[in-house]
């Protein structure tokens, strides 16, 4: 070899040993950054004329796809069980558990032992007043239950509009990286700190819907949802979506009263099971607008009516001719089956009845239709009224099933309902967070390992050192040659 040919050696061997130093440093101060994949410097030897040396051929990018694709699907998995576990949450609050004594039930229960009492002193203005109040919780009960579902519902259809427009920007950017991508692989620039961008850019929209990623060329990728709408390929999708502002219980998406969402112009299905965007954080809120507080809202409307026409029977108040309102009214007025939907946000009391009505209690004595006070010793009616609330009768709509109940063990089980799905949720929240949790640190183990890149590290100053002291002993040897000329 030539003092020359060793001389270029050494040299390309130093720069060599230079870049390599600047990708292990940059692995080690990005180990925890997000996105960033592991670099390597790729190198082969050089001939230049009779010399030799090293060659660089860029930098490689390695990550795991699969696991990174099995990641991205456990995200949305984990934003779905979380808004849906909130949303049972937040019911169960609403209307209680069965031992509170201001839950669905618990109220109820009150409402029972009010005219049980009643029926024993049926000349006591304070035990009717006791009556008439506990009845008054009832209805409020319903209709905070009520207001309380169409709200969630509201909240959904405002964070469907916000999650849409980021996951609309989102998919633009991650459009603009695959064109810059695109562009660095024809000038023959690197692109690992482009594709640790887009990796950022895909990870936000996984969380937002279930996403699997198809390689283009050039560097390029294209996205879909697991239930098969293009969000990217090429050009970015237009998701459309407009918010209705305020949510009432009759407002579907069925009944064209709620918005659903557009890709392209095309109308797209939203179901939790087939919706175009299903199975994520987006998911989750229409499954809560649409699934959810639609059922819950028919569930307190369905115990709502059970209620109100156990006391507008005429056969319960003899006192009441057909059409007349009950003890518990549909805002005000009689109830009709066919206005079904919404009941519970409209049950009130009777104002007859109502302390802060006409506050007529005797009426609660004698029936609503009374032309005057009756006999005082009389517990007739009151007995009756106890009975109503104890009958066993099938509810004519809800999802109760076919069983006959007491107005009691219909309220019970509605709140064993809704803490059995809260419960069930619980559990699928759980479960979508382990996975999480798994895939992420399965990512880690491909990620930057830091003891082994201060291993590299070493090894690369330990050749830095080797090429360092060739180039003094070329040096040396110039200079004897020089001294000896």
């Amino acid at each position: 070899m030539s003092i020359s040919s060793a001389l270029s050696n050494a040299l390309t061997g130093l720069t060599a040993t230079a870049r390599r130093a600047e990708v292990v440093s940059s692995n080690i101060s990005n180990a925890m950054t997000e996105g960033y994949g592991r670099r390597t410097l790729n190198q082969s030897a050089a001939l230049y004329g009779y010399s030799a040396g090293v060659k660089l051929d860029g930098t490689s990018r390695h990550v795991n796809p699969v696991t990174i694709a099995e990641r991205r699907l456990a995200e949305a998995g984990s934003a779905l069980a979380t808004g849906t576990n909130e949303f049972y949450n937040r019911l169960e609050n609403l209307v209680g558990t069965p031992e509170e004594p201001t839950s669905l039930s618990g109220v109820m229960a009150t409402f029972e032992s009010s005219l049980a009492m009643a029926t024993g002193a049926p000349d006591s203005d304070v035990r009717l007043k006791n009556v008439s109040q506990d009845a008054e919780r009832i209805a409020m009960a319903f209709n905070e239950a009520s207001d309380g579902v169409q709200k969630m519902r509201t909240e959904a259809d405002a964070k469907i509009g916000s999650m849409v427009d980021s996951l609309n920007g989102l998919l633009t950017q991650t459009e603009e990286v695959n064109r810059k991508i695109s562009m660095a692989i024809n000038q023959g620039q690197e692109t690992a700190a482009l594709e640790d961008q887009r990796q950022v850019l895909i990870d936000q929209i996984g969380e937002l819907v279930p996403l699997r990623m198809s390689p283009r060329d050039r560097g390029g990728v294209a996205l879909y949802t697991t239930n098969g709408a293009v969000l990217l390929d090429g050009k970015a999708a237009n998701i459309e979506f407009t918010e209705v502002g305020t949510v009432e219980p009759h407002m579907t998406e069925a009944n064209g009263l709620l918005n659903g969402i557009s890709i392209n112009g095309y109308p797209m299905r939203i179901d939790s099971e087939k919706g175009a965007l299903a199975g994520g954080a987006i998911g989750a809120q229409f499954a809560i607008r649409d699934e959810f507080g639609v059922q819950a809202q028919a569930d307190l409307d369905a115990a709502a009516r059970n209620l109100v026409e156990r006391y507008q029977d005429p056969t319960m108040d003899p006192t009441l001719a057909p059409g007349d309102a009950g003890l518990f009214t549909d805002a005000g007025l009689a109830f009709s089956a066919a206005n079904e939907v919404g009941l519970a946000g409209r049950l009130e009391l009777n104002n007859l009845v109502d302390i802060d009505g006409a506050g007529e209690t005797w009426r609660l004595r004698d029936g609503l239709g009374a032309a005057a006070p009756g006999d005082s010793g009389d517990a007739t009616h009151l007995n009756r009224m106890l009975d109503a609330m104890q009958e066993q009768v099938i509810p004519a709509s809800g999802g109760y099933g076919t069983k006959a109940v007491s107005i009691s063990e219909l309220s019970g089980k509605f709140l064993s309902n809704v803490a059995g799905a809260r419960v069930q949720s619980d559990s699928d929240m759980a479960f979508a967070s382990a996975r999480l949790v798994s895939l992420e640190e399965m990512e880690l183990i491909d990620g930057v390992d830091t003891d082994q890149e201060l291993q590299m590290l070493m090894l690369v100053e330990q050749s830095y050192a080797a090429n360092a002291k060739l180039i003094q002993a070329v040096d040396e040897m110039m200079q004897e040659l020089l001294r000896i000329g």
